[in-house]
């Protein structure tokens, strides 16, 4: 990938990197592929939610929440979808102790609303809940969209709770 990022903007062939990064999660994890959902994340990578009670932290974490996620889907005979929008990509800040103040071309910063949906076998879809979401995110040129989530903050509109942060890194 040879688009860079600059000090204030983000190249629009990036933004739609990103968007279809949210697009492919949200399809992975909605269709059950754990493993694939889990990949879209870095090896380190942080799921925070006030939704659940800890951050998942590290793939295989990532893998079992997926595989939960699947399983409360075919117990219940629902099936919940992901729909992401109002995607923001902003130049990253650079994160490691004595760097160099300012954006950092290899990482950035991504806010979107999600929103859950949720149809019952046999009934309308409806509205679970509706969030915003804020992902730090790293170039991985061996990433199929070339960015993976390091670390993704979930903050839920119906409620004032931040995610729980206790044993996730900063």
């Amino acid at each position: 990938m040879t688009d860079r990022i600059d000090r204030t903007e983000v190249p629009d062939a990036v933004v739609t990197g990103v968007t279809r990064l949210y697009a492919r999660q949200s399809r992975l994890i909605d269709e059950g592929d754990a493993q694939g959902w889990a990949a879209t994340f870095t090896a380190d990578g942080v799921f925070a939610s006030p939704s659940y009670p800890e951050p998942v932290v590290g793939t295989a974490a990532l893998v079992g929440f997926a595989e939960d996620f699947r399983t409360a889907g075919e117990r219940t005979r629902t099936r919940l979808r992901h729909v992401i929008t109002n995607v923001d990509v902003l130049p990253g800040a650079a994160g490691e102790p004595g760097a160099e103040p300012g954006p950092e071309p290899d990482r950035l910063v991504a806010h979107a609303y999600l929103q859950i949906v949720e149809t019952s076998a046999g009934e309308g879809s409806r509205l679970v809940r509706l969030t915003t979401i804020t992902d730090d995110l790293v170039r991985d040129d061996t990433a199929a969209l070339g960015w993976r989530v390091a670390r993704r903050r979930v903050r839920r509109d119906d409620t004032t709770e931040q995610p729980n942060q206790q044993g996730a890194p900063a």
